[in-house]
């Protein structure tokens, strides 16, 4: 007699653990902050290089405002495109570029931030890890199907 095997929560979460992306992980900001730049190969740094493949800074207008600039070439910016009012949108444009970086772990791509405390990278980085958990979550319900589990049955009333 074959025992069906069900594919649970835990066992998802146990695997997803397994890959750095599970409960345990998403509750230590610090891991899962770890977690998501070494998946990308990103190092995020706050000593100025020109090794850094993209630039996120505050600089002052000449009457005392502050905007943020986020940038691939800090000797060529385009003020419409790369300067921004407001630090909101900061997270975005983080979140866009480490996603579609092109580091790896051994090259990971540096990206420069004047302050590595900001509100706005821990939002990308929340948002990235949520995107990569979901990713995984799929990719192991899918090897765990392929190992001969099966999705429980919905019981509606």
């Amino acid at each position: 007699m074959n025992k069906t095997k069900y594919i649970t929560e835990e066992l998802i979460n146990e695997r997803l653990e397994a890959k750095g992306f599970g409960d345990k992980q998403s509750n230590n900001e610090d891991v899962a902050k770890r977690n998501v730049l070494k998946h990308y190969g990103i190092e995020l740094t706050d000593n100025f290089t020109e090794k850094a493949e993209y630039y996120i800074y505050e600089e002052s207008t000449s009457d005392g405002y502050s905007v943020y600039v986020c940038t691939g070439d800090t000797s060529s910016i385009s003020i419409c495109e790369e300067v921004y009012y407001y630090d909101s949108d900061l997270s975005d444009k983080l979140e866009e570029q480490i996603k579609y970086s092109n580091g790896c772990e051994d090259y990971p791509e540096i990206i420069y931030v004047d302050d590595l405390y900001q509100d706005f990278i821990d939002q990308a980085i929340e948002n990235l890890f949520i995107y990569l958990a979901e990713k995984f979550e799929e990719e192991v319900i899918d090897e765990l199907e392929d190992e001969g589990y099966e999705q429980p049955e919905l019981v509606t009333d």
